[in-house]
């Protein structure tokens, strides 16, 4: 009887290949604390960071280490690529989109040199659902993923 009040779940795929770890593990207070949102972190093992949902890509750092994308459901999701980054200075980073592209769940967004990154102190690669999102719960998947696989459903 109520069916239009029920959310829908919108799924946030992984941006890249990894191991998916609690957001709690990675070695920044910033994001263990869950100070900038909730979310989940992978350990990268390949170079190409996706869009992990559709949308618009609102924000890309102008050292390329981080970037967010806006659905059109009242989500806003960050990848940050590995920990200290923005120390690189834009290093080992490759912009594949620019702010403003409307894109596809999957769509490549930074390619990264590995090699430069483990220069970083970390290459863990923080999800973050950005605060002011949408959202009344989320659940967390933490295995081994091919980039496009399902990391997080959010209600």
């Amino acid at each position: 009887m109520f069916g239009f009040l029920k959310r829908k779940i919108r799924e946030i795929k992984a941006p890249v290949d990894g191991e998916v770890v609690a957001l709690e593990s990675v070695d920044d207070e910033v994001f263990s604390q869950k100070l900038v949102g909730d979310g989940v972190a992978i350990k990268p093992i390949s170079n190409v960071f996706t869009a992990p949902i559709a949308g618009t890509i609102s924000k890309i750092f102008s050292t390329n280490h981080a970037y967010s994308i806006k659905s059109d459901k009242d989500l806003e999701v960050m990848v940050h690529i590995g920990l200290d980054t923005v120390a690189l200075n834009g290093a080992g980073f490759e912009r594949l989109a620019k702010e403003g592209d409307h894109v596809a769940c999957g769509d490549a967004v930074i390619k990264v040199d590995m090699n430069v990154l483990q220069q970083a102190k970390d290459t863990i690669t923080p999800i973050i659902i950005s605060e002011g999102s949408d959202v009344k719960s989320i659940e967390k998947r933490l295995n081994i993923v091919k980039s496009g696989d399902v990391i997080m459903e959010v209600n």
